[in-house]
């Protein structure tokens, strides 16, 4: 099996801590790969023995990708979705930002990423404990023209990070008049993570800065839910809803 296939899956405790995967830049090693923004949690690589409190080690993690380049390096990689830990492959190299901009790299220079992962440490239980239903979408609005579907659509994040309180994706939004917005939506109808463009204005003839109605949902008032928290969870109705 090449790098680019998850080899193996097997169950596994939530973990501690792990690197919360915020973004996979195209044309890198992880586009090549299942790796999922905000589902994904990489705790380890295959030949760690876990510590007995199952936290990861970032530093020796650098390390060993470091050592890999150009050689397949097994990551352990924690799905939030399927509650399971899995392998992934992955061919750490820096060949391919030669040939996009899109590379990590910039002008002071630093090298380009072996992976082309964005990741913050965290703890896996709260770290996408947040997100926002997309209930209603109003005609010319600038969520139609970014093609949000109602009811099928949840924000999980921006290109900035997780949004953690319920104020968080409004205060970026009104950061963000009459410019380019880069949100991740989840679509619950075809199980599928895609990157969105919203342009808030308060120009387009209608109520808001994007002619949207949220309902936001806080995974820990509803509960302890098992299994698949994102698809048991968002079935429900949420607990507060907001047009913006």
């Amino acid at each position: 099996m090449g790098a680019g296939q998850s080899s193996s899956t097997f169950q596994a405790e939530l973990p501690s801590r792990g690197l919360h995967v915020l973004r996979v830049t195209p044309h890198s090693p992880a586009s090549q790969t299942d790796i999922e923004p905000f589902f994904d949690f990489v705790v380890g690589f295959q030949g760690d023995s876990f510590s007995d409190n199952q936290t990861i080690n970032a530093s020796e993690l650098e390390r060993i990708v470091e050592s890999h380049e150009g050689r397949t390096l097994n990551l352990l990689v924690w799905s939030s979705k399927g509650q399971q830990t899995r392998v992934v492959p992955i061919l750490p190299s820096r060949a391919w930002s030669s040939s996009t901009t899109d590379s990590p790299a910039n002008g002071d220079g630093a090298q380009p990423s072996l992976l082309g992962l964005s990741m913050r440490i965290c703890e896996p239980e709260s770290a996408t404990e947040n997100v926002w239903h997309v209930l209603d979408v109003y005609e010319g609005s600038p969520a139609e023209s970014a093609g949000l579907v109602p009811m099928g659509d949840w924000i999980l994040g921006w290109s900035g990070g997780v949004l953690g309180a319920e104020n968080d994706f409004y205060d970026v939004v009104e950061a963000h008049v009459d410019k380019p917005l880069r949100v991740y939506v989840y679509s619950y109808d075809f199980d599928t993570l895609r990157e969105v463009v919203l342009i808030p204005n308060r120009n387009w003839g209608g109520e808001g800065l994007l002619g949207c109605v949220f309902g936001y949902v806080n995974f820990a008032t509803l509960g302890n839910v098992t299994l698949n928290p994102y698809l048991q969870i968002w079935s429900l109705a949420p607990d507060s809803t907001s047009t913006t």
